[in-house]
């Protein structure tokens, strides 16, 4: 049986220091960024893209304001988005570092919302191992 998923969500293993949830795919990017990992020509294709981003998703108020909030694409919507989003993936592959595409109908509780994305509160974690498995304060 298939599942129609509403929101997906690029991220890898390590956590973010403010929401304890894992990191998504522009944070792992710069990360190996600061970490002086990727070369130089990668590293100006993964500015190229996040500047795309920049200019054609809104960034929403909750992150500006770091906020413990996790943002997932809208999969009505994604296509151009993850088009534009696979050369990064191809830099994580490049660069050994896994990540995860995760899709789901729960985010949590929702707080923003735009054409491309929603913002959700970060109330519970994503434990990654082999399986991946979420918590939230209702599985309690």
């Amino acid at each position: 049986m298939a599942l129609d998923f509403k929101y997906v969500r690029i991220q890898g293993k390590e956590l973010a220091r403010n929401t304890m949830h894992a990191k998504g795919v522009f944070s792992m990017c710069w990360q190996l960024i600061q970490n002086d990992v990727m070369d130089e020509e990668d590293s100006d294709l993964y500015k190229e893209i996040d500047s795309w981003f920049a200019e054609v998703l809104p960034f929403p108020p909750q992150c500006k304001r770091q906020e413990s909030v996790v943002c997932w694409f809208k999969t009505e919507n994604s296509d151009e988005m993850m088009k534009m989003i696979r050369p990064a993936l191809w830099l994580l592959e490049r660069y050994n570092h896994p990540y995860y595409v995760v899709y789901t109908n729960t985010p949590g509780e929702i707080v923003y919302e735009d054409q491309y994305q929603i913002v959700a509160k970060a109330d519970g974690y994503l434990q990654i191992d082999d399986l991946q498995e979420s918590w939230s304060p209702e599985d309690e």
